[in-house]
């Protein structure tokens, strides 16, 4: 990928983040940590990876995205927002009890949700299911999705990796953001899932670690990822909870609460510093 596009999405993905900010301050509670993690990662997958179409987002050649990790839906409704697939101002609605966007994905009323997700490990089986009929249909379309460290100490996320190593779901690729929080503390302190690498490979996976927080890493990431053939993929993105927002980041507290006003005006004036700067103002 040229520096230019690169610096393009660096900038879009400083965008996502204040929408971020912007939706769990309006609606006083969500996730904003994993969202600020992975934001990068969101802005990659709808700026240039998948292949969907606002316009159209039943399209049944279209690539999937499945957020198995669901209680960072404002990541995901940031990015999908800022893609067109609804209008950006609908954020600051965020869990309200007459509101579309939700604290969980719901693919029933959110234009470009392939899946609704929430309860931890169901994401990943789900993708797995539609790579699976994706090879049995003979489409070519490719699904992704992403987990949270602390999901993976779900059973039934090793029994659906179980499952894509089987099949050969080479159409597949999983990311787990590893962020070394989750709600309870340091996940290697409430049940180890390490060396999650070693485990996936285990599991038949082809891995591939990254710094998730480096635009450029996961363009390498994904541009391989496409490459390997009969085996699924696994990313396994090294990145700081709450990245972008100084007193978020590395701090489990904010896996689930909202910034007040006096927080969230200061984290937006550092988002919009980084901004300015990227745009080279």
């Amino acid at each position: 990928m040229l520096p230019q596009e690169l610096k393009a999405l660096e900038i879009t993905a400083c965008k996502i983040r204040m929408d971020i900010l912007t939706a769990t301050h309006a609606a006083k509670c969500g996730h904003p940590g994993g969202s600020l993690s992975a934001a990068d990662l969101f802005t990659y997958l709808y700026f240039h990876e998948l292949r969907v179409d606002p316009k159209n987002p039943q399209d049944p050649d279209r690539d999937r995205f499945v957020l198995s990790k669901g209680h960072t839906a404002p990541g995901l409704y940031s990015a999908l927002a800022e893609r067109g697939f609804f209008p950006v101002e609908d954020l600051k609605t965020l869990r309200r009890i007459d509101s579309y966007l939700q604290g969980h994905p719901n693919m029933n009323h959110v234009p470009g949700v392939d899946m609704s997700t929430g309860s931890l490990g169901q994401g990943i089986s789900c993708a797995c299911g539609m790579a699976k009929g994706g090879k049995y249909l003979n489409k070519d379309f490719r699904v992704y999705t992403l987990l949270g460290d602390g999901e993976i100490q779900e059973g039934q996320v090793w029994e659906a990796m179980m499952f894509a190593s089987h099949y050969h779901l080479d159409n597949l690729c999983v990311i787990i953001d590893n962020n070394g929080l989750q709600i309870d503390g340091a996940v290697d302190k409430v049940m180890s899932p390490y060396p999650i690498d070693e485990k996936l490979k285990a599991f038949g996976f082809h891995v591939i670690c990254i710094n998730g927080n480096d635009m450029a890493d996961i363009d390498r990431a994904m541009q391989e990822a496409k490459t390997v053939k009969g085996q699924p993929t696994a990313i396994l993105m090294k990145t700081t909870k709450g990245k972008g927002v100084s007193y978020m980041e590395g701090k489990a507290e904010w896996h689930g609460k909202a910034p007040n006003d006096e927080q969230y005006e200061l984290g937006l004036a550092e988002l919009r510093s980084a901004l300015s700067e990227l745009e080279g103002k």
